[in-house]
């Protein structure tokens, strides 16, 4: 297997950031295919226990992937509001339709340019002001004049698209002392511990169909995780982050396919205007993807 040239990166790139938006496709789809039989804490608990194991012959062959410029205590309150995020996102997958919450999931690099202004003094340019207001009104179309309407599902996807958006803040300083990989190996194996207290008031072992699941959903985040990152160090973020959007319209297909849900004209006009804020967003501010 020959090393990728540097004519050969950006499709590579591409090809990368295309894989993992369609596991992260299925990821949402898997949780709705749980169908409530298992708690969201409990989800994210074994998400990230498979997830660790997975990642584990890594840490072995790798040990020096561990070693890390930041506390475990700074790792460890990232690795929370993951968690949180997490538990967010399944619980609205889980009870809202499939395509309306992803578009409101894209929120996130919207609330990021809000937090870099009112936390980071960063002052947004007129094409980042374009971009908030163009994300706010393109949340406004799925909310308001949609039959679903401001859910509990809606609000859901909100609270994690602005945990998500901490999480990114939080990484633009953590990124600039540990690479990427020792990031995400930390991540994962501090929110199997985490997730695992959070999850003991609501566990009940899943059935022998629903942990198939969710080793599966495991597998499939960590390896998500790992294609996005592969991705964003071959080509600009600027050029990896549009490729997500191709998200949207996987999930939309598999609530269709498998659940029978029809996407509502407001949905697709709201996440319409809500891809074009956030890549808006991506391109000015190089956000790196997480996952």
């Amino acid at each position: 297997m020959h090393a990728i040239g540097k004519g050969e990166r950006i499709p590579a790139a591409v090809l990368f950031a295309v894989g993992a938006a369609a596991l992260a496709a299925s990821d949402a789809v898997i949780v709705r295919a749980l169908d409530g039989a298992v708690h969201p804490f409990v989800i994210a608990f074994f998400r990230a226990l498979f997830g660790a194991i997975v990642l584990l012959p890594l840490v072995v062959l790798r040990p020096k992937v561990l070693r890390s410029t930041h506390t475990l205590g700074q790792h460890g309150i990232r690795a929370l509001f993951k968690l949180f995020a997490m538990v967010a996102f399944f619980a609205a997958f889980s009870m809202g339709p499939l395509a309306d919450v992803t578009a409101i999931a894209f929120m996130s690099p919207i609330f990021v340019v809000l937090g870099a202004a009112v936390l980071l003094g960063e002052r947004p340019g007129l094409s980042m002001l374009f971009a908030v207001v163009a994300g706010f009104c393109g949340a406004m179309v799925i909310v308001g004049p949609s039959p679903s309407g401001f859910t509990l599902a809606i609000g859901l996807a909100f609270a994690g698209a602005l945990l998500q958006a901490a999480i990114q803040l939080i990484l633009k300083s953590m990124s600039r002392g540990d690479a990427t990989s020792t990031l995400v190996v930390w991540n994962l194996l501090l929110t199997v511990p985490i997730s695992l207290v959070l999850a003991v008031p609501f566990f009940a072992m899943p059935g022998n169909r629903e942990l198939a699941l969710l080793a599966v959903q495991g597998v499939v985040g960590t390896s998500c995780m790992g294609l996005m990152t592969h991705a964003m160090s071959l080509a600009p973020a600027s050029i990896v982050a549009p490729v997500d959007f191709l998200r949207l319209p996987l999930v939309a297909v598999g609530g269709f396919a498998l659940f029978n849900e029809t996407i509502a004209l407001t949905t697709m006009v709201g996440a319409v205007l809500i891809c074009l804020a956030a890549l808006i967003a991506a391109r000015s501010r190089g956000v790196k993807a997480s996952n």
